[in-house]
Parts: structure tokens; C-alpha cells; sequence
């Protein structure tokens, strides 16, 4: 699986990317998805691929010129839409190497909102696989502790607070197990793999 893994970053992109923090958030939100799923009571083979989607989810990134998601400056619409092709580049780059359906959709659908506002169908409720709804809470946590072009990373706490005001986009169910491995043991083993105190 490791091997697979590797092979789905070595694709073909005609930008040279540093990937530290690329794969540094997607360690991050595989461990959420991790700790989310089993919270959940998913079985041990539904928690790993969503470990695997959770480390590969924002593949298609490596697709995109840098210049959009690198830079400090607020997108334009186009450059939004531009920026918003990465779940399905992702999902493309993933079925050309066979991964399994739960992960290919878990990546495709992560920007999905509960409320139907998200990206790149619009779905909402249900209609969006559990996959996408676990990747969607645990990567807007990730985003918000890491640091971005435009700002500082956010502490846990200020995170949290953060999540709290976006909580219409997140699945309820979903939501409530983050918040419940937020304050568990385990958010401060995740946390100590970047060197983030609680």
C-alpha cells in the first residue's frame, strides 16, 4: 500500500512543488479521519481507507500551478473555480491507479457542505457518501492549525471555535464525533506529531 501511495504522488506535472506541507496536512487529516471513523464505530477496514483518502485527498493539488493556491491574495472567481477542479483531479488520479471506490469518493466529494453549498456537485445531506462528510470535517480542522500563504496558523482552541460558526457546512453526526476526538488522549498525539501544543 505504501508503494501504491508513492506511486500516486509521482505523477506527471509540468510544476516543480515543494510537497512538505502538502503531505504534512494530509498526515494530519489521514490521522483525524482515522480517529473520526473509529469514533463512529466503523470497522477496521473502513477506518484505514479513510486513512489512506485522508492522506491523499488534496492530490489533485499537485495538478494546479502553483501560483493559485501559493499565493497571499484572495482568488478571484476564476481563479476559485480554477482552485476548485482539485477534488475531481484527485479522483482522476486515483482511479487510473485502482483504488478502492470508498477512497476514490471520500476524495472526490471532501469539499462537499452538508447544506449543499460545496464542491464540485452540490450534493447535500446523505447524498454525499460518509467518506467525504469525514474528510470535510477533519480537513477544515487541518486547514485552520496549518499555516496558509494569507495567515498563521490557528491554536486548537481557536480552531475549535472557528469549526463551531461553520457547523452548518459539517455532517451533525459526523461533527460531534470530531468534537469528541478533539477532547480525547488522542487529538494530543495527533497534535504532537507537528509539534502543536493543545
Amino acid at each position: 500500500m505504501t508503494k501504491r501511495i508513492y506511486d500516486a504522488y509521482a505523477v506527471e506535472t509540468p510544476i516543480h512543488l515543494s510537497m512538505d506541507e502538502h503531505i504534512s496536512h494530509g498526515i494530519c487529516v489521514s490521522n483525524l479521519a482515522y480517529a473520526v471513523a473509529k469514533e463512529l464505530g466503523l470497522t477496521e477496514e473502513e477506518c484505514h481507507k479513510l486513512a489512506i483518502a485522508g492522506f491523499l485527498h488534496d492530490i489533485g493539488k499537485i495538478k494546479l500551478n502553483t501560483y493559485v493556491y501559493d499565493r497571499e491574495k484572495t482568488f478571484t472567481i476564476d481563479e476559485m473555480r480554477y482552485m476548485r477542479l482539485h477534488p475531481s483531479l484527485g479522483y482522476a488520479i486515483l482511479k487510473e491507479r485502482e483504488y478502492d471506490e470508498e477512497i476514490l469518493e471520500a476524495v472526490l466529494y471532501h469539499h462537499e457542505n452538508f447544506d449543499g453549498s460545496g464542491y464540485p456537485k452540490n450534493l447535500s445531506g446523505e447524498e454525499i457518501p460518509l467518506g467525504g462528510r469525514i474528510l470535510r470535517v477533519c480537513d477544515a480542522f487541518g486547514a485552520l492549525i496549518s499555516n496558509r500563504p494569507c495567515r498563521e496558523a490557528f491554536d486548537k482552541d481557536t480552531a475549535l471555535e472557528i469549526m463551531v460558526e461553520e457547523a452548518k457546512y459539517f455532517d451533525m453526526r459526523v461533527y460531534l464525533a470530531f468534537q469528541r476526538v478533539s477532547h480525547s488522549e488522542e487529538i494530543g498525539k495527533i497534535l504532537d506529531i507537528f509539534g502543536i501544543s493543545e
